[in-house]
């Protein structure tokens, strides 16, 4: 597996590339946002570190390039653990953050868990592509689209799309599907949940504003409609 990891913290990326070499992995380093999209540009790799203020270009620039070409898993580092930071960070299409100061421990896990999901492939009981009117996803492909036309979405994009076309017309609560689809002891705050259901709204959606699938239960939570 191949990691990215940018920061202009050179002791940093130091310390995190030593660590996640001796795993297994091979990882190259940037410093700086400009250097973070070249490099991702040419680089193919399963796994993209970004820093969020970095000199040139931030994170969020950063990540929002990338995510124009790309939909490689991205963790985003911050030393800021506000609400609206963080939004704006899934917002640019991050699909998981670390706050600094962070445990390499907690680092390793969020990497093994996005590139866990990454590398999934469906079950064959599972493999066939799930189609309701206008959204047609891929599981085994992990591909969508919308009206035959083919939809990038990022990796947290399509497991939670997917998660809620298996189970439709059952509703989640933001915790639910945090625990659900993200997989892990996710410590973020709920409206991430909100961020991706938006973004989905705005990919899948003929009508963003009143979408036909991707519905809200007011002050329960998230389905996707079984009706046609």
């Amino acid at each position: 597996m191949k990691i990215l990891v940018v920061d202009d913290e050179r002791l940093l990326v130091k310390g995190i590339k030593f660590n996640l070499e001796n795993e297994g992995y091979t990882v190259d380093a940037g410093y700086d946002g400009e250097e973070a999209v070249e490099m991702a540009r040419g680089g193919n790799y399963d796994l993209i570190i970004l820093d969020l203020m970095m000199p040139k270009k931030d994170g969020l620039q950063a990540c929002q390039e990338i995510r124009s070409f790309s939909t490689v898993p991205i963790i985003m580092l911050t030393a800021r653990s506000e609400g609206a930071d963080l939004l704006m960070g899934f917002e640019s299409g991050a699909d998981d953050y670390v706050t600094k100061p962070f445990n390499i421990l907690e680092l390793k896990a969020r990497i093994r868990a996005l590139l866990r999901r990454s590398s999934m492939t469906a079950a064959p009981a599972q493999s066939s592509v799930l189609q309701r009117g206008h959204i047609s996803i891929d599981p085994e492909r992990r591909s969508a689209s919308k009206n035959g036309q083919n939809v990038e979405l990022t990796m947290k994009e399509f497991d939670l799309i997917e998660f809620l076309m298996r189970n439709p017309g059952r509703v989640y609560s933001r915790e639910n599907l945090l625990d659900l689809v993200w997989g892990y002891d996710y410590q973020g705050d709920t409206r991430t949940v909100d961020v991706h259901i938006r973004r989905l709204r705005e990919k899948l959606e003929l009508n963003p504003g009143n979408p036909r699938y991707i519905i809200t239960k007011w002050g329960v939570g998230y389905y996707f409609s079984e009706e046609d």
